[in-house]
């Protein structure tokens, strides 16, 4: 089945004036030469798409002047709006053009959801739509009362409730939909309310970082938590400690992917599972599987220098790996993914 991509990118960005006075919002960098389009760009081709609509406006020659009509190994197609006329329009203007199924993410978030288990989970369920949804976290600390005394302070916890998190999989008939007249602009104000009330949206969660760029203050949040970060087609790494004595690694690996066949030239580490499921497959010269070992929490397992292996996800796994000083020594035997 056929699916395209979609971001929303054609916004303003008043918020984050004055760094959107002259770039569009999706071209903010949250690393040192890496924007928040390449990672949804990026998010969008691991997930298999290899098509992506770039709906846009305010400033998109910039956009256009540095992606062009393919990036990597996708297709952009810009659909452009002079002037914003919101997001029900972008999205129906959108599924009009594409004429099938859609993945489609606002041009503000960034998130480390399974968009292959999402359109998975998408396909299996009978509803034209399905939308990610996050735990909230209180903007404020919250503070407990008791006969007039406060007892605690709890520093901006997570909320029990969700929000929308501005993924969402549209199925080709839910176009349906947007052929009834509303008095509103923003898809939230329109279709999602009629929709829900009819039992036509699915949710879709997972425990994974979650953050919406709406400030500079935001912007400076994720900036901080990518400081040592780096994406994979897997999931990412990121660098927690290093001297000359020790590195330490966070590994997170999406569910149903798994990291090339690698070995390290020095490195002595050892891998504690701390969240999911998997297994380390071990290798020898020609490839031939030796043994695998699971990875499960309880259950650490050492590598050591030129063992080839992978890391194989069977549900996400968040992982630390230890190992002694040596963070750029892997040499690839074979990769699955297009990077």
């Amino acid at each position: 089945m056929k699916v395209i991509g979609g971001i929303l990118a054609g916004g303003y960005g008043k918020r984050l004036q004055p760094l959107t006075n002259n770039y569009p919002k999706v071209l903010l960098e949250i690393k040192d030469n890496y924007s928040i389009l390449e990672k949804q760009l990026n998010d969008l081709r691991f997930a298999g798409l290899n098509e992506v609509f770039l709906m846009v406006g305010h400033l998109y020659e910039k956009i256009l002047e540095k992606f062009g009509e393919k990036w990597k190994n996708i297709k952009l197609t810009y659909l452009i709006e002079e002037k914003p006329k919101g997001t029900h329009f972008a999205i129906g203007n959108a599924l009009e053009h594409a004429n099938c199924d859609m993945l489609i993410v606002n041009g503000d978030v960034i998130h480390d959801f399974n968009l292959k288990k999402f359109m998975e989970i998408a396909n299996r369920r009978p509803e034209p739509i399905l939308i990610a949804v996050t735990k909230m976290p209180s903007p404020y600390g919250i503070v407990t009362v008791e006969e007039n005394k406060i007892t605690s302070f709890i520093e901006k916890p997570i909320l029990p409730y969700f929000i929308n998190a501005g993924v969402y999989y549209f199925k080709r008939d839910a176009l349906n939909y947007f052929k009834h007249e509303y008095h509103h602009t923003d898809i939230e104000r329109t279709i999602f309310p009629k929709a829900a009330s009819e039992g036509a949206i699915a949710s879709y969660s997972e425990d994974v970082f979650w953050h919406s760029i709406d400030s500079i203050k935001d912007l400076e949040l994720v900036r901080e938590h990518y400081k040592n970060r780096e994406d994979k087609p897997w999931g990412y790494e990121r660098i927690v400690v290093s001297n000359e004595k020790y590195l330490v690694k966070e590994l997170y690996i999406k569910g149903g992917f798994r990291t090339s066949i690698h070995y390290h030239e020095n490195k002595d580490e050892t891998i504690n599972t701390f969240k999911g499921f998997g297994f380390v497959e071990f290798y020898d010269e020609q490839l031939n599987l030796i043994k695998k070992e699971k990875l499960v929490q309880g259950n650490p397992v050492r590598i050591m220098p030129k063992q080839i292996h992978s890391l194989i996800a069977e549900e996400n796994l968040l992982l630390e790996e230890y190992s002694t000083p040596h963070p750029y020594d892997v040499v690839r035997v074979k990769d699955f993914y297009l990077r």
